[in-house]
C-alpha cells in the first residue's frame, strides 16, 4: 500500500492511497482526513485504507484521479516527532577521518540520534530554501520509517513490529554552521532545518524481499544537477537497523503514533558510487587529494534523490528540490 498527502491549503493535507505504478491515486478522507488521523488509530484505518488500495488497483475505487507528485506534501506534512539517526557508522568514521579524529569504539555499540525539526517537512519538490550559500548547504540522501505507538522500553524485537511505512528523506545540512553548534556540545539545531520527503511513504510489503524487518536491501540513487553523486545499497553497511533505532529512542520514553525514524546518510564502504551527501564526496577528496574539491549546493542547483525496484519504476517517487535564496523579512 502506497499514502500521500495532498497539498490542500492546510498544514497536514489531504490524505490519498496511491497506486503502485504512483499514476493514479484515491480518495480516503472517508477513512482518514490526514495520515496522522490514520497512525493514530491504525488498527481500525489500516485495513480499510488497504481496501481502498486494493479497488484503486483493480479499477473499483470510486473519487480516483491522475497522481501528481508534484502536487504531493510530505507523506506527513508535519509530525510529533522526527528521531534522526546515524545508522551507517562506515560513514561517520570517513567524516572524522578526513578531519583526523578517531571514532570512538562505542559508535559501533550505542546509536547516534538527535531530534530533528518536525513542525514542517518539506514535500518532494518543493524548493530547499537558504539564506546564503556560505552555510556549506547539502543534502543527505536517507530512509526514514513511520511507527504507530511504541511503548517506552521496548526491545529491537519488539520495535520492528511497529514499523508500519518507509519513505525517502532529504536530511538538508548547513554544513558550515554545524562545527560551532557541535562545539557548544547540545547538538543540532540551526545546522538543520526543515527535511524533505519522498511524495508517498510505503507498507513494508510493497518491499517485497528487499525489506527483511529491519533493513531496505535497494539503492539509494542521488543525482545533483543529472550527474550521479552515488547509489549505495542501504542494507549493505547499515549498523544498526532500524528496530535497534526504535528501541534506541524508546529507551525512556514512549514514541507517539507518526514518529519517524531516519537511518542517517545511507553509505557504502569502500565504493567509489558509495555517498549520499556532498560532505562525504569532500572527505574522500580530502583522504585522497588533501583538500576537498566539490564545493556544497549552489543556489539554482536541483538535488534528485529516488529509489527503484527491479523493473527500474521508482518506488515511493523521486525527491526533485532546487536550492533557493530565502529572502528574510525586514523592518
Amino acid at each position: 500500500m502506497k499514502l500521500a498527502s495532498l497539498k490542500d491549503g492546510s498544514r497536514d493535507g489531504r490524505l490519498v492511497v496511491v497506486s503502485r505504478d504512483l499514476s493514479k491515486a484515491a480518495a480516503a478522507t472517508d477513512i482518514a482526513t490526514t495520515l496522522q488521523q490514520a497512525l493514530d488509530r491504525w488498527q481500525e484505518s489500516e485495513p480499510l485504507l488497504r481496501a481502498r488500495a486494493e479497488e484503486l488497483e483493480s479499477g473499483q475505487a470510486r473519487e480516483t484521479f491522475s497522481f501528481d507528485a508534484r502536487q504531493a506534501a510530505a507523506p506527513l506534512p508535519r509530525a510529533y516527532h522526527w528521531a534522526d539517526g546515524s545508522a551507517y557508522v562506515t560513514h561517520v568514521e570517513l567524516v572524522r577521518r578526513a578531519r583526523g579524529a578517531e571514532l570512538p569504539d562505542s559508535y559501533w555499540s550505542d546509536p547516534l540520534m538527535y531530534m530533528g525539526a518536525s513542525d514542517a517537512f518539506l514535500g518532494a519538490h518543493d524548493d530547499i530554501p537558504a539564506e546564503s550559500e556560505a552555510w556549506g548547504i547539502d543534502f543527505e540522501a536517507e530512509i526514514a520509517v513511520i511507527t504507530d505507538d511504541v511503548p517506552a522500553g521496548v526491545n529491537a524485537k519488539q520495535a520492528a513490529g511497529h514499523i508500519q511505512l518507509l519513505a525517502l528523506v532529504n536530511d538538508v545540512s548547513l554544513r558550515n554552521l554545524i562545527p560551532a553548534e557541535l562545539a557548544k556540545q547540545f547538538g543540532f539545531y540551526q545546522s538543520k532545518p526543515h527535511t524533505a520527503f519522498s511524495p508517498v511513504a510505503v507498507t513494508p510489503d510493497e518491499l517485497g524481499e528487499a525489506w527483511d524487518g529491519a533493513r531496505l536491501h535497494r539503492r539509494v540513487l542521488s543525482h545533483l544537477n543529472g550527474t550521479r553523486i552515488g547509489h549505495p545499497d542501504a542494507g549493505a553497511d547499515m549498523t544498526f537497523g532500524f528496530p535497534e533505532l526504535i528501541a534506541h529512542a524508546a529507551r525512556t520514553r514512549s514514541l507517539m503514533a507518526g514518529t519517524v525514524v531516519g537511518s542517517g546518510t545511507v553509505s557504502n564502504k569502500g565504493s567509489a558510487d558509495g555517498s549520499s551527501c556532498l560532505a562525504e564526496v569532500r572527505s574522500l577528496e580530502t583522504i585522497r587529494d588533501g583538500k576537498p574539491s566539490t564545493p556544497y549546493l549552489s543556489f539554482g542547483d536541483r538535488v534528485r534523490i529516488d529509489m527503484l525496484d527491479d523493473r527500474g519504476a521508482t518506488i515511493m517517487g523521486a525527491i526533485d528540490q532546487v536550492v533557493v535564496r530565502y529572502q528574510p523579512p525586514r523592518d
